[in-house]
């Protein structure tokens, strides 16, 4: 498998390698010790999610405080999905960029994404469906949720037409809005 630094720091996509031959594929879809050998990051699962979604389904962006802290694997196991993080960490060299990236059931591809992260992706066909591999377990009151339409991050979803989001995620706070209420992580407790 190999594994890519995005430009957001701690950010990877993982590309499997394919096996084929006439039954089908086998990949690995992800090696804890890969990932702690290639890039040094020590991930250890506590919970899997998933989520199915309708074309054009937005969701995001969502990161949790830390502590307790989430890092997550993002697969698309069905369908496809335009997946998009964006660095939360004040004090990051690259706080407030986002990184755009295809994932498809097809390719296996996968993106970790690192504590203080957010995530999002808007679903590009019907019937997506997103498995999220998660470092720790569902803590109530502890998601942080950025207005994924927020004209100052000006993400590309690129969507035609209107979005189906959330009430939650089209009246969270805007970036800026919770930078000001203390909402976010530092990038060196990330």
């Amino acid at each position: 498998m190999r594994i890519e630094e995005t430009g957001i720091p701690g950010t990877y996509v993982i590309e499997p390698e394919h096996l084929p031959d006439d039954r089908g594929v086998f990949y690995e879809s992800m090696r804890s010790d890969e990932l702690e050998r290639s890039a040094g990051v020590l991930f250890r699962p506590r919970q899997i999610n998933y989520s199915v979604s309708r074309r054009h389904t937005l969701r995001g962006i969502h990161s949790v405080s830390i502590p307790p802290g989430q890092a997550k694997l993002v697969t698309c196991v069905r369908g496809v999905l335009r997946d998009i993080v964006v660095d939360l960490r004040v004090g990051s060299p690259t706080f407030g960029a986002h990184r755009v990236t295809e994932l498809d059931a097809a390719s296996g591809r996968s993106m970790y994404v690192p504590e203080g992260v957010g995530h999002g992706f808007l679903a590009l066909t019907d019937d997506t469906c997103v498995c999220y591999v998660v470092s720790t377990t569902y803590v109530p009151g502890t998601q942080i949720d950025i207005n994924p339409l927020d004209p100052d991050l000006d993400l590309p979803w690129e969507c035609a037409g209107t979005p189906l989001i959330s009430d939650k995620d089209a009246h969270a706070p805007l970036l800026a809005e919770a930078l000001a209420a203390g909402m976010l992580p530092d990038f060196d407790i990330a």
